[in-house]
């Protein structure tokens, strides 16, 4: 009975050290697989592509926005903090913004109000540079794979034709990726600090093709490689004469010729499709807020707006938020739901966008009861936004 109670813990300390060498050789097999993939982004001087970006709201998967994209990125050594230099041309008629970065600053143009912003980021606190272009970004994820000591989960799973490879990171803050990691406050997190990412890699070339996080994916086409060079990548080359040039950090402070005017009359329609005019709400103080789903300080504003309204639900106030990025109603319903708002919320029209000269979101519009504007708020910070809405409120009830 001894010698096989002997015999039976051999068996089993054999299997155990099976499965553990087993284990690291799948680890092995799948980091060598990635460092093959690695190799081949690192030999990438250039790329140039037309791609599919879209996005959701957190939480959800129902896409909420789809924008055609032609880029070309380029490596650039020069540049210590995202290490390349690129240029995006939105394909859409409604949307014609074009954004350069060349290693110094980033450029906006925006075709509708011709307007050049340029930030050369003397203003931020960190060096961020913003989202990356495709192979730039599925570059950053995967070195930060192989070389982090953060806690780490990965797998790579066999489609046939391409394969996917999964990262999940678990950190105190969201990892996001730009050039390299950078550990933020995500608003959008809503409280999750599980960062997710998959890239899709073609088997054909070793490279991927698609990615996806926690709030959006981009797939790319038609690539062509190292037939762009980035001498000739001059971004001064591309502005349009006719257009007014900003450096942020030095504009002039906005102002709206809608102050001390009544605010433009609209009829809009809510989540549930019914139809809502402003000259049907009679409070006393009317705030509108013109809004963004996918939009950081927008979703970070919802706790206050919701205790607001509480707050002031026995005074004579009503809060009314206006959606402007989205147009798809089984998105924004869904948004207006897994939110728990308790306040109107309506889709905004491109008439309406534009009568209320709203360039950015959120935006926050103080009307009396004649429904003159008496207060224009840009932007939301915690705290701060929070003390100067309620202020207006009650100067005005």
């Amino acid at each position: 009975m001894k010698m096989k109670s002997l015999q039976m813990a051999s068996i089993l300390t054999l299997v155990g050290s099976l499965i553990i060498i087993n284990s690291c050789n799948n680890a092995n097999n799948k980091n060598d697989y990635l460092r093959k993939v690695l190799g081949n982004l690192e030999k990438i001087k250039s790329a140039s592509y037309f791609s599919t970006a879209s996005t959701n709201i957190p939480g959800d998967t129902l896409v909420a926005l789809n924008i055609s994209v032609h880029t070309v990125e380029y490596f650039n050594p020069a540049d210590t903090f995202m290490g390349s230099s690129f240029a995006e041309t939105q394909q859409m008629d409604n949307i014609k913004l074009d954004i350069f970065y060349d290693g110094k600053a980033v450029t906006y143009l925006d075709w509708n109000e011709k307007t050049i912003t340029i930030d050369s980021f003397k203003t931020h606190s960190s060096d961020y540079r913003g989202k990356a272009p495709f192979f730039n970004y599925t570059k950053s994820i995967i070195k930060y794979a192989l070389e982090t000591h953060d806690s780490i989960s990965t797998d790579l799973k066999d489609f046939g034709d391409s394969l996917l490879f999964r990262l999940v990171i678990y950190a105190d803050k969201q990892v996001v990726f730009s050039g390299k990691p950078y550990y933020i406050d995500d608003p959008n997190s809503q409280g999750d600090k599980v960062s997710r990412y998959d890239i899709w890699i073609n088997k054909s070339d070793d490279l991927p093709y698609k990615y996806r996080n926690s709030t959006s994916w981009q797939t790319c086409k038609n690539v062509e490689f190292n037939k762009d060079k980035i001498e000739d990548f001059i971004v001064s080359k591309k502005f349009p004469s006719d257009f007014t040039i900003t450096i942020r950090g030095q504009e002039k402070p906005v102002k709206s010729d809608l102050l001390g005017k009544v605010a433009p009359a609209w009829v809009l329609n809510d989540t549930n499709n019914n139809s809502i005019a402003l000259e049907e709400l009679k409070s006393k103080v009317l705030i509108i807020q013109f809004t963004g789903i996918g939009c950081g300080p927008c979703h970070a504003s919802i706790p206050f707006l919701k205790q607001l309204v509480t707050d002031y639900r026995e005074k004579d106030f009503e809060f009314v938020s206006i959606e402007t990025w989205s147009k798809n109603i089984a998105v924004i319903k869904r948004y207006y739901n897994n939110n728990d708002l308790n306040y109107k919320f309506l889709m905004s029209t491109d008439d309406v966008t534009k009568n209320y000269q709203v360039n950015a979101v959120p935006v926050f519009y103080i009307l009396d009861k004649n429904r003159v504007i008496r207060k224009i708020i840009r932007g939301y910070g915690i705290g701060a936004t929070d003390e100067e809405i309620k202020d207006a409120i009650n100067e005005l009830i």
